[in-house]
């Protein structure tokens, strides 16, 4: 079965084709130096880019598929949550070529989607497990109990992991995407010089925060702490707090498998301290763990049997509860 997968809940463009539960094609036009110059995404323009470039780049992977667009089995498509009107173009797109072709169509959810990408090369994998989604826009932490049984443990009250280190890097005067920056200049930092707290200490829940470290950074500038230490520290309380968050619900739930996904799971420091914890840790393969087409034809194929008839009548949304969905 040949599944054809489109992502716009963002900022990037994301095609791709899966075969038979494996990928063959995963295309990503990022929109990344469009954005840079604001320290973070800017909707409209998003939109506007992902009209773009969304015909060419389903061109390019039935092209490098080699397959024809009739040839295709199912079409799917990200349906929420995200920003609606990049998510409209994606979704519309996807249903309007469903129809046009009289192929089945599926909406997926946004986050159903990365937690079936860290599933790619573990298909032995079975439920139940918690699964950490932290990226740009989500920091959420579920119990799957069963294939398509997602109960939300833990959320952010605040900002995104993602978002928290975007918005650091920009009181730093560092580029976008924030990670991968902070990331760079914390390797030539010293943690220990710049006072900051890990969130949340004490609680009993699984509640994540970071607008609190967001805040610390801009004080931490003021006070002419070092630009290497203080991104150095905001790191390591970050990943601290999102591991011990993800440490106290294993232990509650008693499960071992984390599924750890979304932009931040590439976090070299993030990785070590989850290791530290003594879980059995599933990380997406190289390119599937940010935004992209192939983890919704993931979603798509490894549930078609559950989705619900008549999905072309489904509205796009920005706003959708994982636990709600479709």
């Amino acid at each position: 079965m040949w599944i054809l997968g489109i992502d716009t809940s963002c900022d990037d463009t994301g095609v791709g084709l899966v075969r038979d539960g494996q990928v063959v094609v995963n295309l990503v036009a990022s929109q990344t130096l469009l954005h840079q110059r604001y320290g973070g995404v800017v909707p409209e323009l998003a939109s506007r880019e992902h009209t773009q470039v969304i015909d060419g780049l389903v061109q390019q992977a039935l092209l490098e598929g080699g397959i024809e667009v009739s040839n295709l089995d199912l079409i799917a498509a990200t349906r929420g949550p995200g920003l609606i009107g990049a998510l409209l173009v994606g979704y519309t797109y996807g249903k309007g070529l469903a129809f046009a072709l009289d192929k089945p169509f599926v909406a997926v959810h946004h986050l159903e989607g990365h937690i079936y990408a860290a599933l790619a090369e573990h298909p032995e994998v079975e439920p139940p497990f918690l699964a950490l989604i932290a990226s740009g826009g989500h920091t959420h932490l579920f119990e799957v109990r069963n294939w398509g049984e997602y109960h939300l443990i833990g959320a952010t009250l605040d900002d995104a992991a993602g978002e928290a280190f975007d918005k650091s890097a920009r009181l730093l005067g560092l580029g976008y995407p924030g990670g991968p920056e902070i990331e760079k200049l914390a390797q030539h930092g010293d943690a220990h010089k710049v006072p900051l707290g890990v969130p949340l200490q004490g609680q009993e829940g699984f509640a994540f925060s970071f607008s609190g470290l967001k805040t610390a950074v801009a004080r931490a500038i003021e006070k002419g702490y070092a630009p290497a230490d203080i991104a150095a520290r905001f790191q390591q309380v970050a990943v601290e707090h999102i591991a011990q968050v993800v440490t106290r619900a294993a232990q509650h739930t008693g499960l071992k498998t984390l599924l750890v996904t979304g932009g931040v799971a590439q976090n070299a420091a993030l990785r070590a301290y989850l290791q530290a914890a003594g879980l059995r840790l599933l990380f997406p393969p190289k390119g599937l763990a940010t935004d992209n087409g192939a983890m919704i034809a993931l979603a798509a194929w490894r549930t078609q049997g559950q989705n619900p008839p008549n999905q072309l009548n489904l509205p796009a949304a920005a706003y959708l509860p994982l636990d709600r969905a479709p």
